[in-house]
């Protein structure tokens, strides 16, 4: 069960890291890196397992966390974020992912349901950048442009030691630190 107080905390700390992330900018004047182009958001929905992610402040207790997403009436993605504490507890977000441009389907602003978004609509989006997808909708890649953020994600909360690898190599010719990565706690075990 969610206690109201960390949901609220949660919530706060998940708009203020992606408040942070839309800011953010290179100081190497790196382009940004490249989408995978069309997504299919319809096959892009269902349960993602965060296999590992860069270090970030509102994921800073999580030791296991998977997103959920559904195509909404008006085609934006609902999303639930949930993640697992250390302690064992579970803790939730509600948004919206949203397409930055029409037609657009690999980058999405994402922007959680909370009072800071109701008293501030629209400043605290968060980009979602889908860098790589497998043919099979399996596996996926997602950053933000500026390189800070990025997620290894999987239908499933193991791997093969070949996928895991594969997965790094594409955030690598990204430009992303995978040195940085925290991997997904209990049973993050690369599965065979």
């Amino acid at each position: 069960m969610i206690r109201g107080r960390t949901l609220i905390g949660l919530a706060a700390a998940v708009i203020a890291g992606l408040a942070l992330a839309a800011c953010a900018t290179r100081d190497d004047g790196a382009p940004p890196p490249k989408t995978e182009g069309q997504v299919d958001l319809k096959r892009y929905t269902g349960t993602w397992y965060e296999l590992a992610r860069m270090p970030m402040f509102f994921q800073r207790n999580c030791v296991q966390s998977e997103a959920h997403y559904t195509v909404k009436g008006d085609g934006n993605l609902g999303v639930l974020n949930r993640c697992r504490t250390s302690a064992g507890d579970w803790q939730e977000a509600i948004g919206t992912a949203t397409p930055q441009g029409p037609g657009v389907t690999d980058k999405l602003s994402v922007e959680f349901d909370n009072w800071f978004s109701r008293l501030l609509p629209g400043v605290a989006k968060g980009d979602y950048w889908i860098l790589a997808i497998d043919d099979h909708y399996r596996t996926a890649v997602v950053g933000s442009p500026t390189r800070k953020y990025l997620w290894l994600l999987s239908r499933t909360p193991k791997v093969s030691s070949a996928v895991r690898e594969q997965l790094l190599a594409k955030a690598r010719e990204q430009g992303y630190d995978t040195s940085r990565l925290i991997w997904r706690g209990a049973d993050s075990e690369i599965g065979q």
